[in-house]
């Protein structure tokens, strides 16, 4: 299992189009992809879910996968986060 804990900058945090490009880039990946903000987690391929947890700026969340592309999915997310959701 890979993981990693980041804090969203997004003046929208993990809500709406960040949230959105959040589950499209978790969901190119084969692994088992979640998210875990306070108490709750997540599947970060379900945008309900990953609305559902509520993540505003300045929130940290940890995100993990576990699978064959599981250090791949982390690093994409957490690269996409750091670059504040910034799509090349």
């Amino acid at each position: 299992m890979s993981s990693a804990d980041i804090t969203i900058q997004h003046e929208a945090g993990l809500h709406a189009r960040p949230a959105a490009l959040f589950v499209k880039t978790a969901s190119g990946f084969q692994s088992k992809v979640s998210v875990t903000f306070g108490a709750k987690t997540a599947n970060a391929k379900s945008i309900v879910q990953v609305l559902g947890l509520g993540a505003r700026q300045g929130a940290t969340i940890s995100i993990s996968a576990e699978g064959p592309d599981e250090q791949a999915a982390v690093e994409a997310l957490t690269n996409l986060i750091q670059s504040n959701f910034e799509v090349a």
